[in-house]
This record gives C-alpha cells, sequence and structure tokens, in this order.
C-alpha cells in the first residue's frame, strides 16, 4: 500500500511557511490599523455594516496568527488576549482621532471574529498535526 501524498493544501500550513504566515499577519496589522485609525478610510473595502467589518478583519488576523505564530491550540488563548487587548487599543485610539468615534460592542465584533478565525483554523491545526 502507498503511503498518502501530503495535500498541497496542507503545505500552505507546514512550519517551513511559518516565515509567509508572518509577513501576511504583518501586512494585516498594518492595513487593518490604518484603515481603523484614517479619518476617513476608503468606501471600497467596507462590507457595510461596521461590526462585520470589524469581525472580518479580526478573522483573517486570528486565522493568520495561528500559523504566524500559535499553531497549537494550547496557545490561543494567548493569541486571544493578544488580539483582544489590539482591538480595545484601536478603540482607544479611535476616540482621539476625528470623525472617529470608540465603541466597545467593536471590542465584541473582534472577539466574534476571533472566534470564526480559530474555529476555521482548528481542523486545518488537527489534519495538520496528525500529517506524517
Amino acid at each position: 500500500m502507498r503511503p498518502a501524498m501530503p495535500s498541497p493544501f496542507l503545505n500552505l500550513f507546514a512550519p517551513e511557511r511559518r516565515a509567509m504566515w508572518r509577513a501576511l499577519l504583518a501586512l494585516l496589522l498594518i492595513v487593518i490599523t490604518w484603515l481603523a485609525l484614517s479619518p476617513a478610510p476608503p468606501r471600497t473595502v467596507d462590507t457595510g455594516w461596521d461590526k462585520s467589518n470589524h469581525a472580518l478583519a479580526f478573522a483573517a488576523l486570528a486565522f493568520a496568527a495561528v500559523w504566524a505564530m500559535w499553531p497549537r491550540p494550547r496557545q490561543w488563548l494567548v493569541l486571544v488576549a493578544a488580539l483582544l487587548v489590539y482591538g480595545g487599543a484601536i478603540e482607544v485610539a479611535q476616540g482621539f482621532v476625528p470623525s472617529r468615534s470608540a465603541d466597545w460592542l467593536d471590542v465584541l465584533a473582534d472577539g466574534l471574529g476571533i472566534a470564526i478565525g480559530l474555529a476555521a483554523a482548528w481542523p486545518v491545526a488537527g489534519t495538520a498535526a496528525r500529517r506524517p
């Protein structure tokens, strides 16, 4: 019986790809920070509802952060705390930006996004861990 060929999809999450995920995470952090703190962010990168913008952004951050830094689910509590602190810091900073306001419900939307990102990473993390 032939051994199973590794899936090209799973190769995206191999430890050798960690540098790629770290670059993506850094890019996401830069773009999200700029969008969050810009007095007039472009309307073309808007879902139409502020809370879904937050959830989508933080789902992407959480998913990328898993592969960039925290691939083991036992480490995800640290990841959740770091991203929630980042989301809270954005809200505090928005209070000082003209035409922006702090809304602590945005941090709740961030938390929902983090949960979605981790839920998407969970099956891949389990499959990657069982990989030969």
